[in-house]
């Protein structure tokens, strides 16, 4: 199946850290968003500005000149291989080659299509291990252009959040997505809302509190280890 696409190579943005970064978070649009639909969201979950925060455009045009989509959607929790592929390699050579993220001090997640590409990206067979998965309303996906690797993520922190009211992606996609984590030993923390497919403004405070958690404060004897203080 082909689909139309933008032009060019994935926009993406960029949100520096307030000195030098304690780590990045990568956030991912949903369908017919763009890279600017998210980039607020870092000055909320990291007012400190301690990480670096990177947005990046999915390519396809499938609803016009304006909206990104990563991949078509021909049944929701199966995407269509045909654009998936191609869509999750060109996202994974840009993040891991052209921006040369370091995995082990980064958060990758998203929102909806963005939150199942934030799944491939961590979950994907030889694929590095992040620093942790925020999901929200998403799930992992199944098509036959890629394979995840859910055994080699134990212990990896994974955030998922879900509204109980969702019409376009059904919150039994994310509590089946808690369970094979769970079953794989990830170490998954799990918020459901009575909303629909959307970010719930009240599960703003524990994503911040689960990202605090895994860049912590350094001690000042941590900062200055030879300093003698």
């Amino acid at each position: 199946m082909s689909a139309p696409r933008h032009p060019g190579p994935l926009p993406h943005l960029v949100r520096p850290a307030d000195g030098e970064a304690a780590g990045t978070l990568v956030l991912l649009h949903g369908r017919g968003a763009d890279e600017h639909d998210l980039y607020g969201l870092f000055d909320v979950l990291d007012p400190q500005r301690r990480l670096t925060g990177i947005t990046v455009g999915g390519p396809l045009a499938l609803g016009g000149p304006v909206g990104r989509h990563w991949y078509v959607v021909p049944r929701v929790g199966f995407p269509d291989p045909h654009t998936f592929g191609p869509t999750f390699a060109e996202l994974a050579t840009l993040l891991d080659d052209e921006l040369g993220i370091d995995w082990s001090t980064t958060v990758v997640g998203g929102f909806s299509q963005g939150s199942v590409m934030s799944y491939a990206l961590g979950l994907g067979a030889g694929r590095p291990r992040p620093a942790g998965i925020l999901a929200m309303s998403g799930f992992i996906p199944t098509t036959e252009a890629w394979q995840g690797d859910l055994d080699a993520r134990a212990g990896l922190p994974v955030l998922v959040a879900h509204g109980t009211h969702d019409p376009v992606i059904s919150v039994e996609f994310g509590r089946d997505a808690v369970r094979r984590l769970q079953q794989a030993g990830a170490d998954v923390t799990y918020h459901e809302s009575a909303v629909a497919h959307q970010i719930d403004p009240r599960v703003v405070p524990e994503v911040h509190a689960w990202l605090a958690d895994r860049f912590p404060e350094r001690s000042g004897a941590e900062l200055s280890p030879s300093s003698g203080v």
